[in-house]
């Protein structure tokens, strides 16, 4: 048993030296963004395992401290306990909303005449690209010009002006607007692709098969056909929606009102770079990247059947 799988781990790596030299110059441009993410994402997030175990303030060597981190922040962390359930809201209404949102979004573009496709693209794709913090910043002012006060007192809807930004009644929905608004990302990027990559024939051999609606088309070929670009998508949003922190912190401020929309990331953000206890910061990252692998598990396992 044992030459055997040494057989295989040999055979497996002499085919994967022959598919780097058949396809080196795939590899050769694939290079500088691997070397890119293995120094600036790989390395720091293994030095973060072990530093969350420390206590590091990055003026001093790092003192071992054992579980001290992730007890104080589970026993006596109340702004950390009130950041998980921000997070878990934030990722429950934008994690799967802007997952749909993608893939219906890329399913109608598709559809489309190719230039307006390359125009729709652009237009949705841009706001994760952009600042787009400034404008956003206009719509909910706080004063009578804001242009959502101003709309809505137009309308009769509101008489006075709403502190859209700075209530903690609001300041948590504002931010899902937003973090929405610019979750057309690579996912969405990726769902287009994998429209355009669909075998024209699966559709008329589809209708050979019984298949009459466009709903069908979706659930029985279009979706079995684009396990790869759904399970990217998806990883992306959960990504996205687990991490975002920017959005609250250039929409409400840092810290926002009453904590309202200070997820897991604004709290490592806090420690890490306003207080510099990396021990106890690493330790608040290992623990949503233990929360987003676990989801990410289940989420391949839900995917898995269209991934062959």
């Amino acid at each position: 048993m044992a030459v055997g799988a040494k057989k295989s781990a040999k055979g497996g790596k002499g085919r994967l030296w022959r598919d780097i030299k058949r396809n080196k110059a795939c590899y050769g441009m694939l290079a500088p963004f691997m070397a890119f993410f293995i120094l600036f994402t790989v390395v720091p997030v293994l030095m973060s395992l072990p530093m969350g175990f420390t206590d590091f303030d990055m003026a001093r060597p790092p003192k071992y401290v054992g579980l001290s981190n992730f007890t104080t922040l589970f026993l006596s962390d109340k702004i950390f306990i009130r950041s998980i359930r921000v997070t878990i809201v934030f990722a429950l209404l934008t994690g799967p909303v802007s997952y749909v949102l993608c893939f219906l979004l890329a399913w109608l573009i598709n559809e489309m005449h190719p230039k307006l496709k390359t125009f729709f693209t652009l237009i949705f794709y841009a706001p994760s690209m952009a600042n787009v913090y400034t404008v956003w910043k206009l719509i909910f002012s706080g004063d009578m010009n804001g242009y959502l006060n101003s709309f809505l007192i137009e309308l009769g809807i509101i008489n006075a002006p709403v502190q859209w930004l700075t209530d903690g009644r609001y300041v948590l929905g504002a931010t899902i607007v937003v973090q929405l608004w610019i979750s057309l990302g690579a996912g969405f990027l990726a769902l287009r692709a994998g429209f355009q990559n669909i075998d024209r024939s699966m559709y008329e051999a589809g209708a050979i098969e019984g298949i009459r609606t466009r709903w069908q088309e979706l659930i029985y070929i279009v979706i079995p056909s684009m396990g790869p670009q759904l399970m990217f998508a998806a990883v992306m949003q959960i990504v996205s929606s687990f991490t975002a922190g920017t959005v609250a912190q250039n929409l409400v401020g840092f810290p926002s009102t009453d904590y309202k929309a200070h997820t897991i990331m604004t709290h490592a953000f806090d420690y890490g770079w306003q207080r510099f206890e990396m021990g106890y910061a690493s330790a608040i990252c290992m623990i949503l990247f233990v929360a987003m692998f676990l989801l990410n598990k289940l989420i391949s396992k839900v995917l898995g059947k269209y991934m062959d």
